[in-house]
């Protein structure tokens, strides 16, 4: 190019003009997002050549990338990002993140060891045999209650029918306690305890057919009901349901479970 010939660079202003204006037109679009073509008829430039050798230009230093054939993304700084202030911040910034992923492992690491620790501890074959709280551990919690206490399948279903109306005569002491529990994927267990260690059974009450209930602290037996419903595989799920009625007013129903 002859820079001394008037019309080279007068060509030469004007395309650079072009490309002030594309490139302000770029950093105002939504999302950074400009159509090329849309671009050429905002500039009214009506050779849409200019536009590709700008667009060309500009995607060889990186400054805006293609996200179709006629669709770009600026991919540069805006005005006033050349500043000392701004590359200080940005470097405060960078330095900040550095230091919160290192943090960010210093905790990994630290749960990573917890994590381990309680494996090692739950899984001790010593300390396995004490994996369990007794009676008295449960009713000190409990103290002149009615605990009933759980041991389910996962997905169990329990459902606590609070007392709404008196019973016929007026006496609140008929108000009725209902729980319901419900599992298709294996039996339900249950004991009852009481303060007194005379009273409470000893060890679970399986939930099924065959196992009767017992009564204690104002908790009648349970009333057991046992349904069979085919499966997907053609075989057979028992779903057993379990209800529980407690008519002493001043006693307060209370769960545990485990599963």
């Amino acid at each position: 190019v002859n820079m001394a010939d008037p019309a080279s660079s007068r060509q030469e202003k004007s395309l650079g003009l072009l490309t002030s204006k594309f490139v302000s037109l770029l950093q105002e679009a939504d999302d950074g997002i400009l159509d090329i073509k849309s671009a050429a008829e905002q500039l009214a430039v009506p050779q849409k050549r200019r536009i590709y050798d700008i667009t060309n230009v500009l995607e060889g230093i990186g400054l805006i990338e293609k996200r179709s054939k006629n669709c770009i993304v600026w991919k540069g700084g805006g005005p006033g990002t050349n500043t000392q202030e701004y590359t200080d911040r940005v470097q405060q910034l960078k330095q900040e993140i550095q230091q919160l992923e290192q943090h960010e492992n210093l905790l990994d690491q630290h749960k990573k060891y917890i994590e381990q620790s309680i494996s090692n501890v739950s899984q001790d074959t010593l300390n396995m045999r004490l994996a369990y709280v007794n009676q008295h551990d449960v009713m000190s919690k409990f103290s002149n209650k009615t605990v009933v206490v759980l041991q389910a399948p996962a997905a169990t279903k329990m459902e606590v029918e609070l007392p709404g109306t008196k019973s016929e005569g007026g006496d609140d002491r008929e108000r009725k306690y209902q729980m319901s529990l419900k599992s298709d994927l294996g039996p339900i267990k249950v004991v009852m305890l009481d303060d007194d260690p005379r009273r409470s059974p000893a060890g679970f009450v399986q939930l099924v057919p065959t196992v009767r209930g017992r009564r204690s602290s104002g908790i009648s037996a349970p009333r057991i009901t046992v349904t069979s419903k085919p499966s997907t595989d053609g075989s057979s799920v028992a779903t057993a349901t379990a209800s529980f009625v407690a008519s002493r007013p001043a006693t307060r129903l209370s769960a545990a479970t485990s599963s």
